[in-house]
């Protein structure tokens, strides 16, 4: 062997088999190829396979025949082996110049059930597995079902369950898993502490947050249940709160939720650091394009240096701002608040610098989730149609105008880059709910006394947003059928259009001697001018029946017996600037109701009917409001009908019964009705100490009005237009069964002919 030989001999019998092999080098020619031979993997031999081809274990191995026994590689190809998922063991070994592959594969899963769960359905459960059956067992798996299934509990508030995974060996390699779930009891919120408030109590920051103290009466809810997920909403909850009301340092240094040992109940700790109250101080605006005025958008800012800070008010301002510079024209803006806090003064300088924002358009609008509600329901709320200038602020108010369709339990909007840089799209997911209701009803009225009712109602007819429903109310002084459809986009615009068909009667023979029957319909249509501003037409034909006039009644009543028709026009101006429909604390609304009748029917007359409302925010929960109304109906050629006449008293001037303030037949006491009438409130509502959610107000108030003028009159007929007064003071409960209410009211100004009641009472159940 020449002495290059003798070199490269050496060096690849120290790369095979280490440094030792140094010490047996010296051999002959051919000694070298047949112990790298013997070095090398001859044969791949699988042992153990049932399922998997052993043509699949070795494709699955980092080491193949004709390779080195590389322990490194050796090893590398078991975990690959491994990390399949496939073996429930595996060993590498060395024959000779074989390398035997030894498995044990992993079982397939015959069947899962799921025992012991009551709380949760088993649907709920087994669709937060991911094993399935024909699925390969693995313990990682197995594992990973008991977390989530766990989670599952969990946010449920069930703490104290236990998942124990359970395998039933079967032939051919199979097994039956079992998930053999312990509940335990629900874990409730035991307690709810807040730490470092000084200007809220605990009691009215408990209102603030969504998580509620376990009590006897929360049996409708899940908010008394411990969930992660709903403490850290209460969280943003408590900033929104906080920052409305002028803590603009606020934050929520922690919030602990802590679990009693014996795992039955939580006691969640928030500790929080309220900072100093500010007021606005300059509010300005700063229009950074061309041809555009600060003067222009000073009509946007609503207000005033002085008022305490309000950061939902900015983020309504920007929104006010955003439409007002798109009515004159400017599609692409971006506006952006520059605060600028005064420690000193505890002041906060808001400017709203407007800038010409990024021209992206809207490139497509995506709509999933929607099964029974048709595309283009949700679509025809949006703002914002595809190829229009891309608008935050419309866009949020196209969500907003979604959720308010109240056909949806969750839904997301997403904005995604579009196929350019100056597209963008728009992916729009819901969740939809139930939009049917039967509602039945029973209570009691101080107008109509005992009463029930049943109702069947479709917000989402068909799926294309249409309100269909039939309400009947049997009362032991009045009962009424009406059957509704209102299609809200009629001939696919914003228009819309719909029909009531309607009977009643009312026993009048307390107030007036004679029994009233109405049977007609009624076709209506409406559209928004503004955001805000709404108008109104509808074309109304009524039977009206005056029979079973007391014998003894007035003249003046048994002359209006018999039938009557009318055929009538109306139309209604409406402008709402309410936080809120229901429950309103700020804001005001205004509505004018014109009635025109003489279009055919016996019946002619012009009514005009005004009504106000103004409420105003003293201090948190503290809300001043003040109510009016007005009315006048004159005859066109003929006497103003009995039974379109106005009747004053009960619900707008407490204090006074139903039809208790006007003319009136002094000989047989009847209300007569009036041609005009007005009335007026001022209450403030403050809250009684009870827990919020319980729906429980109060109330005092102070109530005027007047209602006079009657043709043609009788020698016993009293009519006087003075001022009539009453105060008092109520409760109302918003409860889960319906509205109920109780006043209690003094008259202060009243004639000698008028009605007085001192206490009112209206509530119904829903159950």
């Amino acid at each position: 062997m020449t002495g290059l030989a003798r070199f490269t001999a050496v060096a690849l019998m120290t790369a095979a088999m280490g440094p030792l092999s140094l010490l047996t080098i010296d051999v002959s020619a051919s000694e070298p190829i047949e112990l790298a031979q013997a070095d090398t993997i001859r044969a791949i031999e699988v042992r153990g396979a049932q399922r998997v081809d052993p043509g699949t274990v070795r494709s699955y191995m980092v080491i193949q025949e004709g390779d080195p026994f590389d322990p490194r590689r050796i090893d590398r190809s078991l975990k690959s082996l491994f990390a399949t998922g496939l073996f429930a063991d595996i060993s590498l070994r060395r024959e000779g110049t074989t390398l035997v592959v030894n498995i044990v594969e992993n079982p397939i899963i015959n069947r899962i059930a799921i025992e012991g769960n009551f709380e949760l359905d088993t649907e709920t459960l087994e669709a937060e597995l991911s094993l399935r059956p024909r699925v390969i067992y693995t313990r990682t798996k197995v594992q990973d079902d008991v977390k989530r299934l766990l989670t599952i509990y969990r946010q449920s508030g069930l703490f104290a369950a236990s998942v124990d995974p359970k395998i039933i060996q079967l032939e051919q390699n199979r097994v039956d898993l079992v998930f053999e779930i312990t509940e335990g009891v629900e874990t409730k919120i035991g307690s709810i502490r807040f730490i470092g408030n000084r200007e809220f109590s605990d009691g009215r920051l408990r209102e603030v947050i969504q998580t509620r103290e376990s009590t006897w009466w929360r049996f409708f809810t899940t908010d008394d249940v411990y969930d992660p997920d709903r403490m850290n909403l209460d969280r943003e909850l408590l900033r929104r709160f906080y920052l409305t009301n002028g803590y603009a340092d606020f934050k929520v240094n922690t919030a602990v939720a802590e679990l009693t040992p014996n795992k039955e109940s939580f006691f969640l700790t928030f500790a929080v650091d309220e900072g100093e109250r500010y007021q606005f101080g300059d509010v300005e605006v700063e229009a950074r394009l061309k041809d555009l005025e600060n003067d222009d958008l000073k009509s946007a800012i609503e207000v005033e240096t002085g008022d305490w800070y309000d950061a939902e008010e900015v983020e309504k301002t920007i929104d006010r701002l955003t439409e007002l510079v798109g009515t004159l024209g400017y599609a692409f803006v971006d506006i952006r608040p520059r605060i600028n806090r005064d420690r000193e003064s505890k002041s906060i300088n808001v400017k709203y610098v407007v800038n010409e924002g990024p021209r992206v358009f809207v490139e497509r609008i995506n709509i999933s989730g929607n099964i029974r509600t048709l595309d283009k329901v949700i679509r025809r709320e949006f703002r914002l149609v595809e190829g229009d200038a891309f608008n935050a602020s419309k866009l949020r108010r196209s969500k907003t105008r979604i959720q308010n369709l109240g056909f949806f339990e969750k839904l997301d909007i997403e904005q995604l880059p579009g196929s350019a840089p100056d597209k963008t799209v728009i992916n729009v997911n819901v969740e939809e709910k139930p939009t049917g209701q039967i509602t039945l009803g029973a209570g009691f009225s101080s107008s109509v006394g005992i009463l029930g009712d049943i109702g069947l109602r479709e917000t989402n007819f068909l799926g294309r947003g249409q309100d269909l429903s039939l309400k009947l109310q049997i009362a032991a002084e009045a009962s009424q059928v009406d059957l509704s459809f209102t299609e809200p986009y009629f001939l696919g615009r914003e228009l819309s259009a719909g029909f009531d068909i309607y009977r009643s009667t009312r026993d009048l023979q307390d107030t007036s001697s004679f029994d009233l029957e109405r049977t007609g319909f009624r076709l209506r249509s409406g559209y928004r001018i503004t955001e805000n501003l709404s108008e109104s037409w509808r074309y109304s034909f009524r039977l009206t029946d005056i029979k079973d006039v007391d014998s003894d009644a007035s003249t003046l009543v048994q002359a209006q017996e018999g039938k009557e028709t009318l055929s009538e026009i109306g139309h209604t101006i409406a402008y709402d600037r309410r936080d809120a429909k229901i429950n309103t604390t700020d804001g005001y609304a205004f509505r004018l109701n014109t009635d025109l009748a003489g279009f055919g029917g016996s019946l002619r007359h012009l009514r005009n009917t005004a009504t106000a409302g103004y409420f105003y925010p003293l201090a948190d929960q503290w809300v001043i409001s003040t109510k009016a109304k007005a009315g006048y109906i004159i005859g066109l050629g003929d006497d103003v009908a009995l039974a379109e006449r106005y009747f004053l008293g009960g619900e707008d001037v407490r204090g006074f019964e139903t039809s208790g303030i006007g003319p009136r037949d002094l000989a047989t006491d009847d209300a007569l009705g009036s041609e005009w009438m007005y009335s007026g409130s001022v209450s403030l509502s403050f809250p009684t100490g009870l827990p919020e959610e319980l729906g429980v107000g109060a109330h005092i108030f102070t109530d005027i009005g007047s209602s006079g003028s009657l043709t043609p009159t009788n020698a016993t007929t009293a009519d006087e237009d003075s001022l009539r007064m009453g105060v008092g003071a109520g409760i109302s409960w918003t409860s889960p069964f319906g509205p109920l209410g109780v006043d209690f009211a003094y008259p202060v100004l009243s004639e000698d002919f008028d009605k007085e009641e001192f206490v009112r009472i209206n509530f119904g159940t829903r159950f």
